[in-house]
């Protein structure tokens, strides 16, 4: 399979090798030298932005905490309180 490499540097992959190794509109790949031949592979996930958003409260998140640990306690929460 041959593909032209654009002026501004673009290659077109073609279908049937984008079809088999799984590459869809918007994925991203890492580009290498490797041996002299040019290796493309998934780029690595960033694991927060994997889950960022996730979940879907339906609530602010002090309220959430609060479901989760109970009430705060309005002495815990001043920072001029003494020991």
């Amino acid at each position: 399979m041959k593909s032209l490499v654009s002026k501004q540097g673009q290659v077109t992959i073609p279908k049937e090798l984008r079809e088999k190794l799984g590459i869809r509109p918007g994925a991203v790949l890492e580009f290498f030298e490797e041996n002299g031949r040019l290796v493309a592979t998934p780029a690595a996930k960033d694991p927060v932005e994997e889950v960022y958003g996730i979940l879907q409260l339906g609530r602010s998140t002090d309220e959430y905490l609060e479901e989760v640990r109970g009430p705060v306690d309005a002495a815990e929460t001043r920072s001029d309180h003494r020991d």
